[in-house]
């Protein structure tokens, strides 16, 4: 138990590497809040969290973290409630099917950009000034591998949010050292969540059991929330060993 008495925000937590994490954090001990839009989702996420008799209660707090009013009001909810926010595991995200350039419009812009990258910004001016206050937090943030190489797979707003997204998370380290704030980004490969659903090509069953999971995820944010306070793991990868961009340079080659 060792995020016993800490304070976990979780954000995209109604399914993929939202749940995942919030359950890894809660079987650690922390009391976990879960944000997303669907209250549905997250009550199933918190009755799932708190069928485990070894862990602490998951608490709900619904909202739309493309909307900066919302964002400010619920980590307000939670300060006052709780006093304290250790952990923000800065996950919600999204795609859409017109994602390339023939196809993509300004709505899908302002869509991808607002799940992906504005709502990451929210999260994180929301909860800075009580980490400040507190002497310290972590905040891990989900990117992509789109975060750091550029691919067609994903199209050109998502992989801009999530190159975004990682800049952001190392300017977070350079001003906040200083606080006891650590910054870690994730950038994942393909996993197997319900996101692969807005794929314009279909991904088929084979291809999401060979990818990595989300469970696998949240393991990897639960090892980056319980490192102690002088040490961040600024960025790191994890992919399929099957990695289909690979096998398909290799049947090219």
């Amino acid at each position: 138990m060792r995020l016993s008495g800490k304070l976990a925000w979780v954000t995209g937590a109604g399914s993929g590497i939202g749940e995942a994490a919030a359950i890894a954090l809660a079987q650690e001990g922390a009391t976990v809040v879960l944000t997303g839009r669907t209250r549905a989702k997250l009550d199933a996420v918190a009755a799932s969290i708190g069928e485990a008799a070894h862990v602490q209660a998951a608490h709900v707090q619904a909202g739309d973290m493309t909307v900066a009013v919302e964002v400010e009001a619920i980590a307000a909810a939670i300060l006052a409630r709780f006093g304290c926010i250790d952990i923000l595991v800065n996950n919600a995200g999204l795609n859409i099917p017109d994602r390339q350039w023939g196809t993509l419009t300004p709505s899908g812009v302002d869509a991808v950009i607002a799940g992906n990258l504005n709502s990451a910004f929210y999260a994180v001016t929301a909860v800075l000034p009580a980490m400040r206050a507190q002497g310290g937090g972590v905040l891990i943030h989900t990117a992509s591998m789109a975060g750091r190489f550029i691919s067609a797979l994903g199209g050109p707003a998502y992989t801009a949010a999530k190159h975004g997204v990682v800049a952001m998370s190392h300017s977070l380290n350079m001003s906040e050292c200083i606080h006891n704030i650590r910054s870690s980004v994730v950038l994942p490969g393909e996993v197997a969540t319900p996101i692969l659903d807005k794929r314009p090509v279909p991904v088929s069953a084979e291809d999401r059991a060979r990818m990595v999971q989300s469970a696998e995820v949240g393991d990897l944010i639960r090892y980056i929330a319980c490192l102690p306070a002088h040490v961040v793991i600024n960025e790191v990868m994890i992919a399929p060993t099957w990695n289909r961009s690979y096998v398909a340079a290799l049947q090219r080659d």
